[in-house]
């Protein structure tokens, strides 16, 4: 079984923040505000809310977010969700983590002010740095699957925080809502000093990275998938140094691959792509980021080389400074 490389950070560069809230979390808060909870109970709550067994597209594994996103009834319970991530993080021996959040998505289920949203987030995660001692910085998503009108109210509440956020993300429905879609979102979020990462190739096919990386900016791509029936994108990825977010038991889970066997971040190592491993939703996959480099890795068939690699790659693409990386390398080194 590979092994975390103490010498290296533990780096999750691919986490919602909204789909990393504790189950004891939504039975709390949905208890305390007389919530339609499908059960009162821990045991009871859990196959709503966790997945058990995959499911038969990522549209339905989205349903599970409905338990997560339903609790925030007002912006302290949104600080205490981004709060309670960062504890998360420390508590699974996480060294930096990057947090994304769709502000509209959250906003939905009880009318909230996405700004609002945003601003409270923002705070949370402050909050748990400060107490709790892990690097973290927010990614803000773009909700594709509201559509184009709403994606420019949505990066409006985004920028309302600009200097808070390090880069923009797109997700939601890859294949009904393309990115072709939103161009100009993704220009005026470069414009305003973020970096790029973009949702491509998890439910769409090829063409979706490399419209990610031609028109919208992406030097990142979560999932990616689908890049390893394309040749020709396998070879731009390596040459470019464009890091990919891949995430095992996710994609599992969804059915975006049949098994842990199967999945290609073996492959897109052995082309020296900068791949990495992350957690995407681990309150809706039950797992945490050690899981996934001890058991998920060791399904996917990674050497122990492979897996300290991949963690390499982490410290690599994080949306950091190169001084700021150099220092998280070596406070980890220190703490040996």
């Amino acid at each position: 079984m590979p092994v975390i490389h103490p010498n290296l950070p533990l780096i999750d560069l691919h986490r919602h923040l909204d789909g990393s809230v504790r189950l004891e979390t939504i039975l709390d808060v949905g208890l305390q505000y007389n919530l339609p909870l499908p059960a009162k109970d821990l045991e009871g709550l859990r196959p709503f809310v966790q997945v058990t067994t995959p499911v038969p597209g990522i549209l339905e594994f989205f349903t599970k977010f409905e338990w997560m996103v339903g609790i925030l009834v007002n912006y302290d319970i949104c600080r205490r969700i981004a709060y309670e991530n960062v504890q998360d993080a420390q508590r699974e021996g996480i060294d930096y983590i990057e947090l994304r959040f769709s502000p509209a998505f959250m906003a939905q289920p009880h009318g909230l002010d996405p700004a609002g949203i945003v601003e409270a987030v923002v705070d949370g995660v402050a909050a748990g740095q400060r107490d709790f001692g892990v690097r973290a910085n927010l990614i803000g998503i773009i909700s594709r699957t509201f559509g184009v009108a709403a994606g420019w109210r949505e990066l409006d509440a985004l920028l309302s925080q600009r200097d808070h956020l390090v880069a923009l993300d797109l997700a939601g429905d890859e294949v009904n809502y393309p990115g072709e879609l939103f161009v100009e979102h993704f220009k005026r979020g470069r414009e305003a000093g973020w970096a790029i990462t973009v949702h491509a190739g998890e439910a769409g096919g090829s063409t979706a990275v490399w419209q990610a990386l031609r028109e919208l900016g992406a030097t990142r791509i979560g999932h990616a998938v689908r890049a390893v029936d394309d040749p020709a994108l396998m070879a731009y990825l390596a040459e470019n140094r464009i890091g990919v977010e891949m995430n095992l038991t996710s994609n599992v889970q969804t059915s975006t691959v049949p098994d842990y066997a199967r999945h290609p971040l073996k492959t897109m190592l052995e082309h020296n792509i900068l791949a990495t491993i992350n957690t995407d939703d681990p309150g809706i996959s039950a797992i945490d980021l050690p899981f996934e480099y001890r058991v998920a890795a060791t399904e996917a068939g990674l050497s122990q080389t492979q897996v300290t690699q991949a963690q390499q790659n982490a410290l690599d693409l994080a949306f950091l400074s190169p001084e700021e990386k150099a220092a998280l390398a070596a406070q980890k080194r220190q703490s040996i």
